[in-house]
C-alpha cells in the first residue's frame, strides 16, 4: 500500500501519546512503497513533532518522499485558496489537494476532518484514510 501523507498522520505515528499513535503504526505497517507528501507537511511536521530528526528519518529510510514542486502549481494553489476560503486551508492542505489530483488513486492518510470537504478537479472526493471517530 501507499498513499499521500498528511502532517496528522506523520505526528501520530512519531509520537506515543498520539491518540492516533495505534492508527498510524497500523496503516504504516501495510506501506510497501514511500508515502508521498510536500515540504510544507514536513514543515508543519517538524513544528509539531519539534524534531527535525525524526520528520527527516522518515524520508531518510523511504517511508516518505517529497513529491510536490510549488512553483509549477502556483495558479492551482491559488485558485484553491479562493475556492476553500471559508475553511482557511494551509499550504499543506492545499499542496496534498494537488498531489491527490495527480495521483488519484491513492488516498491522502490524515486526521484532518476537512479533507471530507475538499475535492479534488472541483468535484471529485478525495479518498482518505482516517481514524476511527
Amino acid at each position: 500500500m501507499t498513499g499521500i501523507a498528511d502532517t496528522g498522520f506523520i505526528v501520530a505515528f512519531l509520537n506515543r501519546r498520539d491518540s492516533h499513535h495505534a492508527w498510524a503504526v497500523e496503516l504504516a505497517r501495510q506501506v510497501d512503497e514511500p508515502l508521498l507528501t510536500c515540504e510544507a507537511v514536513l514543515a508543519e511536521a517538524v513544528f509539531h513533532t519539534q524534531s527535525a530528526t525524526f520528520v527527516l528519518g522518515l524520508v531518510h529510510t523511504q517511508m516518505l518522499r517529497v513529491d510536490f514542486e510549488l512553483s509549477s502549481s502556483q495558479a492551482r494553489l491559488e485558485n484553491l485558496t479562493r475556492r476553500y476560503a471559508d475553511h482557511s486551508p494551509d499550504l499543506a492542505d492545499l499542496c496534498l489537494i494537488c498531489l491527490s489530483e495527480r495521483h488519484p488513486r491513492l488516498p491522502v492518510l490524515t486526521v484532518d476532518r476537512d479533507f471530507r470537504v475538499y475535492r479534488r478537479h472541483q468535484r471529485e472526493v478525495i479518498p482518505v484514510l482516517m481514524p476511527p471517530e
